[in-house]
């Protein structure tokens, strides 16, 4: 088991591999990447031991990726680089040297991890101090919270300070970088990250992003996703694919932590007997 990438392809389907022949007859440059995160969460399976990803479908009305499964993230605002929030575990300069990035942008990019998931899932990944974790989000005022949050009207780091709550960094572990290939019109540099899911707390179909929202065993998504049933990117399935063979979540988290984050996987269109695929090296 482990979360390094390496000489994998998947069917692409023909809608992007349309896409990708047009752009590349096109001449146009590839539109710049934004930064975004992505949160794995994980559970102890219900039964035969390893783990349960949450999974999302993106709604038919998204202009990106419609239809298909992920796990919530989304890109960098601004406020998610603020000095000021309330941070415990390994501080912005260790997730800088982790990520390989300045640490002003390292620490937007765990907080837009602690922020997406809330918003798109109802996980709040925070607690009173380095040693607890909130018990419970799921009440009015919580979900008052989350909406003003998704509208801009409050910031992560105001709403942590009024709750008298500190990011707990400590829960995310990075586990991937997925760069969008050069055919997308919309393009994202996103880091993965993997964390348990919290005791007390439960997801909650909460975004009007996604239709559908599952706990799912690796093993189960792959099978449905060979069979045309769960269609996914190739990100979303090469994490499944690694997390397959994690006996627990203890070990997928171990595993997490041994591999290079920083180093970025961008899919290439390659074609085999008429048939496109994304392949990564």
């Amino acid at each position: 088991m482990g979360n390094e990438v390496s000489a994998l392809r998947w069917p692409l389907p023909a809608a992007l591999a349309a896409k990708a022949a047009e752009f590349a007859a096109s001449g146009a440059a590839p539109a710049v990447p934004r930064v975004a995160a992505t949160v794995v969460l994980l559970r102890p399976a219900e039964s035969g031991g390893g783990v349960e990803a949450y999974v999302l479908r993106r709604a038919a009305s998204m202009a990106a990726f419609a239809g298909m499964y992920a796990f919530p993230g989304g890109g960098v605002d601004p406020a998610d680089a603020d000095a000021e929030v309330g941070w415990a575990g390994p501080d912005p300069a260790r997730w800088a040297r982790r990520l390989a990035l300045p640490e002003p942008q390292a620490r937007a990019v765990v907080a837009a991890a602690v922020r997406e998931v809330f918003e798109e899932a109802g996980v709040l990944l925070a607690g009173p101090d380095a040693h607890a974790v909130v018990a419970d989000v799921d009440t009015a005022a919580w979900e008052a919270t989350r909406q003003a949050l998704l509208r801009r009207e409050r910031s992560l780091t105001g709403v942590l300070a009024d709750a008298g709550l500190v990011l707990r960094s400590d829960l995310l572990v990075p586990w991937s970088r997925w760069i969008t290939p050069d055919f997308e019109p919309r393009r994202y540099d996103t880091y993965f990250f993997v964390a348990a899911l919290p005791a007390g707390q439960q997801p909650r179909h909460v975004s009007d992003e996604a239709d559908r929202v599952h706990w799912v065993t690796p093993g189960s998504a792959l099978a449905a996703w060979h069979a045309g049933t769960m269609a996914m990117l190739p990100p979303t399935a090469s994490t499944l694919e690694s997390l397959a063979e994690a006996p627990s979540v203890a070990a997928a988290l171990a595993a997490a932590r041994h591999g290079d984050p920083s180093r970025p996987v961008i899919p290439r269109l390659e074609t085999v007997d008429g048939q496109p695929y994304a392949v990564v090296d």
